[in-house]
């Protein structure tokens, strides 16, 4: 049977329509000569994903994600069919997580397994959509905190830059720049004080060497008087000194209780009365002698004076 070129032309565009067709699914991500499975996952925010990402378990590309749609209820939330071509199972209770693939900031899918032992996904099953925090937004939420400290510490240091420039106005500018100047002049004049000191210790330096001499000299000598006395009896020396002041202890206690002729001299008012009568008694004696000197001395020839009572 001989075939038309007709027939040929329409075998030829049929093949190539069927070949367009399988290629715009392949890009898709669909394989219409495969038996893929399909699962759905929805997410507030996809994290800039975009179609034909891939789709890992453990780290395993097993699929790709082939598409990405608003749902059907308005709330803005983002509905992704994952075609899994790998027959793997899977529990129903794993979740697809978002992920960046890396620094550059690509994003998949991520097969979370449960390993519960609840029922196995099947295709066409909802998936809980999750998303992992990537290094960006795990930097923006260490950087967030920091940022309002270092607003805070900003303000603060503004605040003390202002303030310091209050206080160091021209006339306090100009005391610190006087104040700068004299310590300047201290410090040249300490130089000038210890250059002196310098040749003063340099020109004497014989006679600092012998007065060092002498000290040390003075100081064996005073080690070596310390040592005798400290091999000299000085515990009996002390023994015999607490015996003395112990003997004039008991002397002092004796006196003040009345014992012996000083005792009773301090303590008798009796006897104290009799010594202060003979004392008075002597006095007249003495002051009748130098009045009447005849009286008892005959050999005088001085002038009787008349006695007379005071």
């Amino acid at each position: 049977m001989k075939i038309t070129r007709e027939v040929k032309t329409a075998i030829l565009v049929i093949s190539g329509l069927l070949l367009i067709i399988y290629l715009f699914n392949y890009l898709k991500g669909e394989n219409l000569l495969d038996s893929s499975r399909t699962f759905f996952a929805v997410y507030n925010n996809v994290e800039g994903l975009a179609t034909s990402a891939p789709v890992t378990i453990s780290g395993n590309v097993v699929g790709k994600v082939q598409e990405i749609v608003f749902t059907e209820d308005g709330s803005g939330k983002l509905q992704l069919k994952l075609m899994i071509d790998n027959d793997f199972q899977f529990s129903k209770n794993s979740k697809a997580q978002i992920y960046e693939t890396g620094l550059i900031g690509g994003k998949a899918i991520a097969i979370i397994l449960a390993n519960d032992g609840s029922e196995t996904a099947v295709d066409g099953d909802f998936l809980q959509g999750t998303v992992k925090a990537g290094l960006t937004e795990l930097v923006n939420q260490k950087l967030t905190p920091l940022q309002g400290k270092i607003e805070n510490v900003m303000v603060s240091a503004d605040s003390l830059l202002m303030n310091i420039n209050d206080v160091f106005d021209d006339q306090t500018k100009t005391n610190l720049k006087s104040s700068i100047s004299s310590l300047n002049e201290t410090i040249l004049s300490f130089k000038n004080t210890s250059n002196s000191i310098n040749s003063l210790i340099a020109k004497n330096k014989e006679k600092l060497d012998s007065t060092i001499t002498s000290f040390e000299s003075t100081s064996a000598n005073l080690a070596s008087l310390t040592n005798e006395m400290a091999k000299a009896n000085l515990g009996q020396t002390i023994t015999e000194l607490q015996a003395t002041i112990d003997s004039f202890k008991n002397i002092l206690s004796s006196i003040e209780k009345g014992e012996g002729s000083m005792g009773k001299l301090m303590k008798d008012e009796g006897l104290y009365n009799n010594i202060e009568g003979a004392t008075k008694e002597l006095e007249e004696l003495l002051r009748d002698i130098k009045l009447h000197p005849k009286r008892y001395f005959r050999i005088l020839s001085k002038k009787e004076i008349p006695y007379s009572e005071n």
